[in-house]
C-alpha cells in the first residue's frame, strides 16, 4: 500500500526540484526525506528517481505516480470537506495569504462578516506574495489564498491548486505631478483586453529616460513594470525597489521616479503631488485553494466574505465565479 505522506513528498519533489528544497518547505530534514522517499520506491518495487552525484530527478515512472498522487490528493481534499459539511458548525484554525492591498482593501471587512456568521472559525491571515502562494498552500502552510496576475505576468498553471475569480482593477502610471495633467483615479474599471491600448506604450515610453521604482525583485509586482516598459520598447532604469504602494507613491510624489501601481494601492481621493495616468492594463485577483477543497465549508464561507467585501469601485468589474 502506497502511503499518502510520501506521495506528498514525492509531489513536492517534482514541483521543487530538489531534496532539499523539500525538506526546507515541509520542515523535515535532507535525510528524511531521502529515507521516505527510499521507502516510497520500496512500496512501489521499482525506481522512482534517478540519482547522479547530488542531484535527483524523476523517471518516467515517478512522473506517472506523481500525476496520480494529484488525483488522490484531490480526492483527499474532496472527502475533507464532505467530512467538515457533516459537521455542525465551523470552527478550528483556517490559514489565509494575502498580498498587502488585498489585506488592506478586501480582507478586513470579510474577517468581520466571516466572524459575524462563524464565530467558531478562527481566521489566521500571513502576508504572503502570490509567487509564494502555491508552495503554501501545497504544503499545507496555507488552506486558502489571495492570489493575482498581471496582463503581462500570467499565472502560470499550478497542479494540485484550483481558483475562482474575485475582481480586476485598473493599473495606473504614477508620476510627480510636475510632469503629467492628473487624471481622476476614482470610477469602476471597465473590462479591457490582455495587452496594451495605443497609447499605453506612448505612456510609458514618455518616461523613458526618469529613473523607476518597482517592486523588488521576484515579485510578480517587480514583473509587471519590467514587461509592460520592454512592451513599450525599453527597459526601466530602476532607481528605487520598494514593495509597498503608499510609500512607492510617496517617493513618487518626492521626485525620485515612476512607477505602475494598481487602482487598490492608490488612496481613495488620490495622491498628492503624484499624477495618475490610466493604463490599458489590469490587475485579476483570484481565491486560491488546494483542488478539491472548493466545496469545503470553511473556505467557500471565506469565499463568500471576500466577494461581499470587495469594494463599491470594483463591484461593476468582479469576476463572476
Amino acid at each position: 500500500m502506497l502511503d499518502v505522506r510520501r506521495l506528498r513528498l514525492l509531489r513536492e519533489l517534482a514541483r521543487r526540484g530538489t531534496i532539499a528544497a523539500v525538506a526546507e518547505a515541509l520542515a523535515f530534514s535532507p535525510s528524511a526525506v531521502s529515507q521516505q522517499l527510499a521507502v516510497l520506491e520500496r512500496e512501489a518495487g521499482l525506481a522512482l528517481l534517478e540519482r547522479t552525484g547530488r542531484s535527483v530527478r524523476l523517471t518516467p515512472a515517478g512522473q506517472n505516480l506523481v500525476r496520480h498522487a494529484e488525483a488522490v490528493l484531490e480526492r483527499l481534499e474532496e472527502a475533507a470537506a464532505d467530512l467538515a459539511e457533516a459537521r455542525s458548525g465551523l470552527a478550528g484554525a483556517l490559514r489565509i495569504g494575502a498580498f498587502p492591498t488585498a489585506t488592506r482593501a478586501i480582507v478586513p471587512a470579510a474577517l468581520v462578516a466571516l466572524a459575524r456568521r462563524h464565530p467558531g472559525l478562527e481566521p489566521m491571515v500571513s502576508e504572503t506574495d502570490p509567487a509564494a502562494v502555491a508552495h503554501a498552500l501545497r504544503a499545507g502552510d496555507l488552506d486558502v489564498a489571495l492570489v493575482h496576475e498581471y496582463d503581462f505576468v500570467p499565472a502560470p498553471p499550478e497542479p494540485g491548486l484550483a481558483t475562482e475569480p474575485l475582481y480586476r482593477e485598473a493599473m495606473y502610471l504614477a508620476a510627480p505631478a510636475a510632469a503629467l495633467v492628473p487624471s481622476r483615479v476614482p470610477g469602476p474599471v471597465p473590462p479591457t483586453g490582455s495587452g496594451p491600448g495605443p497609447d499605453q506604450g506612448s505612456a510609458l515610453r514618455a518616461h523613458a529616460d526618469a529613473p523607476w521604482i518597482t517592486a523588488t525583485p521576484g515579485t510578480l509586482c517587480h514583473a509587471m513594470t519590467v514587461r509592460a516598459c520592454q512592451a513599450a520598447g525599453f527597459t526601466p532604469r530602476v532607481r528605487h525597489q520598494v514593495d509597498d504602494f503608499a510609500t512607492v507613491l510617496a517617493l513618487v510624489a518626492a521626485g525620485q521616479g515612476v512607477a505602475v501601481v494598481p487602482q487598490l494601492g492608490i488612496p481613495e481621493h488620490g495622491a498628492p503631488a503624484v499624477a495618475l495616468t490610466r493604463l490599458l492594463m489590469e490587475r485579476r485577483t483570484q481565491v486560491a485553494f488546494r483542488s478539491g477543497a472548493a466545496a469545503h465549508p470553511a473556505v467557500a464561507a471565506f469565499g463568500a466574505a471576500l466577494r461581499a467585501a470587495v469594494p463599491p469601485e470594483l463591484a461593476t468589474t468582479q469576476a463572476k465565479g
